[in-house]
């Protein structure tokens, strides 16, 4: 413990590692704390947690359905990215749904915020803004009450006047955001807290403001795609996979209700050499994507090994059992692979598309446009199963795509008219389909 702001620590040496933290002084006239009695777990009462719904079907769906009273949201973001657009449409719906909320901003005035809600085209009527950074200013009307939803944008501006470190700092968030939090349990208002991200893709702050808060949810895109995406990394009322599409447009965010159709608008039924359509669950919604691969001769001695949109080490991986299963050498080529519009995919069930898209390019045979691809190869080049195929070949049949190629488990236990099913066991059996 050091009294004042100090760069290394005496003990282990570390510098810039001291938290400040706030000591509170007991006293003995002070009344005691009430506490509150336990009660059954069968008795506690639901009244007031049926939950709030903003409308908008893609934000919903992220934070599993609806928003429950005193429950806490972290949404984070890089700069920019549309963290503030986002949250101000979905108070604009809650505002129309006869919900009070306080919307406390931290790093534009009230007329900035006016300016954007106009261009949104978001009324404000039921919405009350505050330009506040002190954390005893925003607590003092909080206290009142009277408030649905409660918006702190950012946390990263709000500080305690009783600390000497800037806002900012990780006792200033840490402080802010459990008390915070607590007023939201105690006055039965959802709370929405801003955040920004770091270079290494992490929340600003100490890791601990991820484990207070009920929900976290990171708002994803770039400037050179005009989607964004709203991924849940946790979330104690709600589903973790589901993926939230949004397009951004002049006015606004809009949510993409059909992110098949959506990702594969620049896709043609042209026969080109090393594209693949493959069906991926997001959540409880398959996605149809595209996936691009070129493979060509390695003009230098270590041949390159790049990926976007896919992990690289499981390209690597991924190489290494076509090479020893399926019989194909890649030891000499560069590959090159890619999701088409940027999308980043985390799930096995690509692999097989991933393989055949790259013997496609490296035999320069094309795959029929009309296919579709899904599957997840083991390291053994066995074919594995995967979840919610009936999905899959739905969402397939609607776009118009003709044959399907699966796990031959998924295809052994339905039946459909309208897409032609193929069941595959290895990685060999596919690749001797479809090129051999």
């Amino acid at each position: 413990m050091h009294p004042r702001w100090q760069g290394q620590c005496r003990d282990c040496g570390e510098w810039n590692s001291l938290a400040e933290e706030q000591v509170v002084k007991s006293s003995r006239k002070s009344k005691a704390t009430k506490i509150e009695k336990p009660q059954k777990l069968s008795e506690v009462s639901l009244e007031k947690f049926s939950g709030f719904k903003s409308g908008i079907g893609e934000f919903d769906r992220v934070l599993g359905g609806t928003l429950l009273p005193g429950s806490s949201v972290l949404l984070a973001g890089e700069p920019g990215i549309g963290k503030s657009t986002l949250i101000l449409q979905a108070a604009g719906q809650y505002g129309s749904n006869n919900l009070n909320v306080l919307y406390i901003s931290g790093e534009e005035s009230a007329a900035q915020v006016k300016v954007r809600a106009d261009r949104l085209k978001v009324s404000g009527e039921n919405i009350s803004i505050a330009n506040l950074t002190d954390l005893h200013a925003i607590t003092a009307i909080l206290e009142e009450g009277g408030y649905h939803l409660v918006i702190v944008d950012s946390i990263q501006t709000i500080g305690n006047r009783q600390f000497d470190s800037p806002p900012g700092t990780v006792g200033q968030i840490r402080e802010s955001a459990g008390r915070l939090i607590e007023l939201a349990k105690k006055n039965d208002f959802a709370l929405f807290l801003i955040g920004h991200v770091t270079k290494e893709g992490i929340v600003a702050g100490p890791k601990l403001l991820e484990h207070m808060v009920d929900a976290v949810l990171y708002f994803e895109g770039d400037n050179q795609h005009f989607y964004r995406l709203l991924r849940p990394v946790k979330n104690r009322f709600g589903s973790i996979f589901e993926l939230g599409v949004f397009e951004m447009t002049p006015l606004g965010l809009i949510p993409v209700d059909n992110p098949s159709n959506f990702f594969l608008s620049g896709y043609n039924e042209q026969e080109r050499s090393g594209s693949v359509v493959t069906a991926s669950c997001e959540g409880n919604r398959p996605i149809l994507i595209e996936i691009q691969a070129l493979v060509s001769p390695a003009t230098y001695g270590t041949p390159q090994r790049v990926a976007g949109g896919i992990d690289s080490k499981r390209l690597s991986l991924l190489l290494a059992i076509l090479e020893k299963r399926g019989g194909v050498p890649m030891g000499n080529n560069d590959v090159f692979v890619s999701i088409a519009g940027g999308l980043k995919l985390t799930e096995p069930s690509i692999d097989l598309a991933v393989l055949t898209a790259i013997v496609s390019s490296l035999r320069d045979i094309p795959i029929s446009p009309k296919m579709v691809i899904s599957g997840e190869v083991g390291l053994s080049g066995e074919v594995r199963p995967i979840g919610m195929a009936d999905r899959r070949v739905s969402e397939s049949a609607k776009l118009g795509f003709e044959k399907i190629i699966l796990p031959k488990q998924a295809v052994d236990s339905m039946k459909s008219k309208k897409i032609e099913l193929i069941g595959v066991e290895s990685l060999e059996k596919t690749l001797e389909l479809i090129f051999w």
